[in-house]
């Protein structure tokens, strides 16, 4: 295949790094189009919608970040790319009331939100870019036409220059296993770390919450998040909107819970670090099984067939790379920092084929 014209990149995975890795290509004239096994993009930047019937019989709606909170931008790029989110509307600064009796971490506490729920950004980012949604890539092929995937023993896409693997990594490891052996040895080791979240709707007395946001320091829950609180979402009156994450620790050990033992000490976890009992009008939990990394991978080694470039993997003889906040650093900038080193590789692969060839380099849009 051709290296002279703009890559045609299958992205799986259309979370945040999925989506990063996406604007970045196609902003620099390249084609991609996403997949992704669930019913709409963001991955762990999740927010769930649900409906609750009250003793009346009226019919109320909540919504609940219940992946990422929000996330901090610390380096200055990432930091850079989150202000001119914010001046296009697609971010917002949350500076949270920090409960009594928290953990107070050291550094900047303030986090930057996405409005009205948390896969707005990524939905932003994946603008006018084909994504086809429900679909789980379960195989990759590479044939005299380039990569096809296969999703339950079919084809249902072909004709790829390039390959971007955007899920977390263990997720990722058959996937890369027929092509390359060390990096789906490497993903199957690699360390993701689990999360069970509760999400739910109490009564509430007081006309404002007292805080927006805690930090446990004892107990199974580590954070505790007024989702109402956040800029974008909405405050009913007598009603208070929790998203209770519990610690990695304890999300490991309870991880095959039956979820409606998890729901039961999660609620009463809640209850007791509030100091007073709770009335609930909804309640549910939900379970990631890789809920986050926790550092990047330091120890990525260069070999003949592939090398690690910056936070990504790249394999520029089989075009093939991998991205995500395992390899970037942990959390939402992890993740944009792993897929904007990916995007950059093959953006540089392609310059370089294309100056060789003596044909003009795209605009960036």
């Amino acid at each position: 295949m051709s290296t002279s014209a703009p890559a045609r990149v299958a992205i799986i995975g259309a979370g945040f790094a999925g989506a990063t890795c996406a604007r970045f290509l196609a902003d620099a004239g390249h084609a991609v189009q996403l997949f992704d096994k669930s019913r709409g993009t963001g991955g762990r930047m999740a927010t769930r919608r649900v409906e609750w019937a009250a003793d009346d019989g009226a019919v109320h709606k909540a919504a609940f970040d219940h992946g990422a909170p929000g996330f901090t931008a610390r380096s200055p790029a990432f930091a850079r790319f989150a202000e001119q989110a914010h001046r296009d509307g697609l971010l917002s600064r949350w500076s949270p009331a920090i409960a009594p009796r928290s953990y107070v971490p050291l550094g900047e506490s303030t986090l930057w939100v996405p409005a009205p729920d948390m896969p707005a950004f990524c939905r932003a980012l994946l603008m006018n870019l084909p994504v086809t949604l429900g679909c789980t890539i379960d195989a990759v092929r590479h044939g005299p036409g380039g990569w096809l995937l296969e999703s339950a023993g079919a084809t249902v896409a072909e004709g790829f220059s390039d390959v971007v693997v955007a899920i977390p990594p263990q997720q990722a490891a058959p996937l890369l296993q027929p092509h390359n052996p060390e990096w789906a040895h490497r993903a199957q080791a690699t360390t993701m770390l689990p999360g069970w979240t509760l999400m739910g709707v109490t009564a509430d007395a007081q006309a404002a919450p007292e805080w927006d946001l805690a930090w446990p320091t004892q107990g199974p829950l580590s954070w505790i998040v007024r989702n109402d609180a956040k800029p974008g979402r909405e405050r009913v009156p007598g009603l208070a909107h929790w998203v209770a994450h519990a610690s990695a620790p304890w999300s490991q050990t309870h991880l095959e819970s039956p979820a409606a033992e998890v729901q039961a000490v999660l609620q009463e976890a809640l209850a007791r670090w509030l100091g007073r009992s709770l009335t609930w009008h909804h309640a549910a939990v939900h379970r990631w099984r890789y809920a986050s990394a926790p550092r990047a991978d330091a120890s990525i080694s260069a070999s003949a067939a592939a090398m690690a470039t910056g936070r990504c993997w790249w394999d520029a003889s089989l075009r093939l790379g991998v991205c995500g906040d395992a390899l970037g650093g942990a959390g939402v900038e992890g993740a944009w920092t792993s897929a904007r080193a990916l995007a950059t590789a093959i953006t540089d692969r392609y310059r370089s084929s294309t100056a060789a060839s003596g044909q003009p380099e795209p605009t960036t849009r």
